[in-house]
């Protein structure tokens, strides 16, 4: 991409050489981002989706988009030439209407023939659900299974949405001719996404059905599934049908069964609603550092939809999630309990559960929290756990005592401390994901002390090692790798400020952090034996410390827990 004109003079030698570039310096100032994103996730499709052979031309390998809508009426004719002009100033092809049927050829043919290579674009004026030929191209776009978008540009009144142009996304403009440049950008950048996303969902689809996650047999679907779909399906004999993740809403998906279709996610399905029930599983997340794209080539906000993905999953298959309290806004206890809320309205199930442990003083804190926790009392159960015995002479119990001094922060950590020992003790297995290495208010990196809790109870824990953070590091100690600097006691004093004097503190009460016996221990855990513990044979717990995919490490965890699961049904079968 060059930015500049002068950018293009990369492409006079080396690699670049004789390369033709996108150039960014011609797009509009104002609309510099859209462009971009269009530009972009174009070449992300090229590459990604279409076999480029090396004696095509370029253009041969650009999207299509059908720009299907209605003659009658102004407004979809002329939205269609405005969007067609657009697309004719860009590498990308387009199919506008009979004008571009050559003389001599089948109408029908053509048409059918163009759709199967496209991208539907459907321009739903007034006129539009109404015009059999916009009907048979909808029909053909399902049939065929091409990725549409629907564009909804009504100026008045439409007597009757067409009910196979559903399903799709939509994209609301304006009537108004001429169609703006921005609206334009608009529709097609949610039609180009949704190629993109169409293909990979197929892709993915496709690759688990390989690893054995869907069952051979199974239809593969980038969509979730509509009902002439399924009775297609069902006419060839196929009773299963795959779609993305996630789930649609179960009233959704209630007539299903009534014609005979098993229908599911690679991750979910109905018969597993009870999977992990009587499960408590521990989950320990908090935010990876900020390098963490460029170090880990993953963003942010992944352990974020980590955080959402997997409690939805959990608590589907009626586990308890047990969480050590993270109050802030948007942090993971919100993400966790929004998904929760999502859940329960989606199953219209009444027992959807996350226990929430808090350590003293966090459970001292303001109205404001107050009131936000009792917003999620529907799906959330607060424990508030004492201060320890040890302690609980020289601080008010009463009052909420912020961790400003050496001091204040020696007493934070013990009752993080005892926290996290009652609330590990009283779960099952621990799910472990990123952790910040600094800017903590207990004794070490709290993700680091909630595994050493587990690993000395001999609970399983699941390590996803991909997202960086604490979890990372201690993934790249048991792997064998160089022993991380950021686990030892000369990296922590110098990147967390105050860290020395709560050190000293703790040492006088032989509750400090020993970043020796810390080594000690993760250095000779025996993997096998780690994924034996928690279900999984070692290869599979090895990805699961190396994989970044969120899918793929939901997977791994649920294969795992439903292992132990079965192991405890077992236990409990033989000691009655």
């Amino acid at each position: 991409m060059a930015l500049s004109r002068e950018g293009l003079g990369h492409g006079e030698d080396g690699s670049l050489k004789n390369l033709n570039f996108l150039r960014a310096y011609q797009w509009p100032k104002g609309a510099i981002q859209q462009h971009a994103i269009l530009a972009m996730v174009h070449e992300i499709y090229r590459h990604g989706f279409v076999e480029i052979i090396e004696s095509d031309k370029g253009k041969s390998s650009s999207i299509k988009m059908f720009l299907s809508h209605a003659k009658s009426g102004d407004t979809g004719r002329l939205h269609a030439e405005s969007i067609k002009r657009f697309i004719e100033n860009t590498n990308m092809s387009h199919f506008f209407d009979a004008t571009e049927i050559s003389p001599g050829f089948k109408f029908d043919d053509e048409i059918i023939t163009n759709i199967r290579e496209s991208t539907m674009v459907a321009i739903v004026s007034d006129a539009y659900s109404s015009r059999y030929w916009c009907q048979r191209e909808i029909l053909c776009s399902k049939e065929h299974n091409r990725p549409m978008i629907a564009v909804d540009c009504l100026d008045d009144y439409e007597d009757r949405i067409f009910p196979a142009g559903s399903n799709v996304p939509c994209v609301h403009v304006s009537p108004k001719s001429p169609l703006s440049e921005a609206d334009i950008l608009r529709i097609l950048i949610a039609a180009i996404l949704e190629t993109v996303r169409y293909h990979h969902a197929l892709k993915s689809l496709e690759y688990y059905q390989s690893q054995g996650w869907v069952d051979a047999d199974c239809v593969l679907s980038p969509r979730p599934p509509e009902i002439r779909q399924m009775l297609t399906f069902k006419d060839l004999g196929k009773t299963k049908i795959c779609y993305p993740e996630p789930p649609i809403y179960s009233e959704e998906a209630c007539w299903h069964s009534q014609i005979g279709m098993d229908s599911f996610t690679p991750l979910w399905s109905l018969t597993e609603s009870s999977l992990l029930d009587g499960l408590r599983i521990g989950i320990s997340i908090s935010d990876v550092p900020s390098s963490g794209f460029s170090e880990n080539h993953i963003p942010e906000s992944q352990s974020a939809r980590f955080a959402q993905d997997l409690a939805r999953h959990l608590l589907a298959r009626s586990a308890t999630l047990v969480y050590g309290g993270d109050l802030r806004k948007d942090g993971f206890t919100e993400f966790i309990l929004d998904e929760a809320v999502a859940l329960k309205s989606r199953l219209n199930a009444d027992q959807i559960h996350v226990e929430n442990h808090l350590a003293w003083p966090i459970h001292k804190t303001n109205m404001e929290i107050v009131v936000w926790r009792a917003s999620y009392s529907g799906v959330m159960k607060t424990i508030e756990h004492s201060i320890p015995d040890d302690i609980a002479c020289a601080v008010d119990r009463d009052n909420f005592l912020p961790p400003s001094t050496p001091q204040n922060k020696y007493f934070w950590s013990r009752c993080l401390t005892e926290m996290r020992l009652k609330s590990i003790d009283s779960s099952h297995a621990r799910i472990c994901v990123g952790g910040k290495l600094f800017g903590y208010n207990g004794k070490m990196p709290g993700v680091l002390e909630e595994i050493l809790i587990a690993i000395d109870k001999n609970k399983p824990i699941y390590l996803m090692g991909a997202f960086g953070g604490v979890v990372g590091d201690i993934c790249k100690a048991l792997r064998g790798k160089a022993y991380p600097d950021a686990l030892t006691e000369t990296w922590q004093l110098t990147h967390n400020d105050g860290y020395v004097d709560l050190q000293e503190i703790a040492r006088t009460h032989d509750m400090h952090a020993d970043y020796d016996a810390v080594k000690t221990t993760l250095v000779n855990i025996n993997v096998p034996i780690l994924a034996a513990t928690a279900g999984l044979e070692e290869e599979s717990y090895i990805r699961l410390m190396e994989t970044p995919f969120v899918d793929e490490c939901i997977h791994l965890i649920i294969q795992g827990l439903k292992n132990l699961s079965s192991k405890m049904v077992k236990k409990e079968r033989a000691g009655s």
